[in-house]
């Protein structure tokens, strides 16, 4: 068993009321710190399961149970520099230099913000990039592909409503 650290951004119950806080904790969401931000609930998970996809599943499992809809997860796929080196635990300095070739080539192309001085990475792209450079652990690149598929997932459910 390990802890799993992860965000589920729900919506669909009363505007930061106690008794939708109420509800995730009778659902299972009691490891769970919960918070009505932007006219969505998130809730910041810290759950103990066998792996990283048990946590989520049973996160969303417990979240619907409440009579949320899940909008996504988090942490989320898009990434800045600054993001990116947090993340790998990284200077500062690193990714900016892998993204401009200065520290070997291949480094993933922007998805947004393409043309701006903060592009945005897809998380999984570089993560992937940075373990096959030896650099991350291929846990957190299979994290990464999990939680892109389930927002894509999740998106795709929202538009064909």
């Amino acid at each position: 068993m390990g802890e799993f650290e992860f965000s589920v951004i729900a919506s669909g119950l009363e505007a930061d009321s106690e008794t939708a806080a109420d509800r995730f904790f009778e659902a299972g969401c009691d490891d769970a710190t919960i918070a009505f931000a932007r006219g969505v609930y998130v809730l910041a998970f810290c759950r103990e399961a066998a792996s990283f996809e048990d946590a989520i599943t049973s996160a969303l499992t417990d979240v619907r149970e409440a009579g949320a809809q899940v909008e996504r997860l988090e942490p989320d796929c898009l990434v800045s520099l600054s993001e990116i080196a947090e993340r790998a635990g990284l200077s500062r300095a690193a990714p900016s230099l892998y993204a401009l070739g200065k520290r070997g080539t291949g480094f993933p192309r922007p998805v947004a913000r393409f043309t701006t001085s903060s592009p945005l990475y897809d998380w999984h792209e570089v993560a992937l990039w940075l373990h096959n450079k030896g650099e991350l652990d291929a846990s957190i690149v299979a994290q990464a592909a999990f939680i892109k598929s389930l927002n894509r997932n999740l998106d795709r459910a929202v538009a064909a409503q």
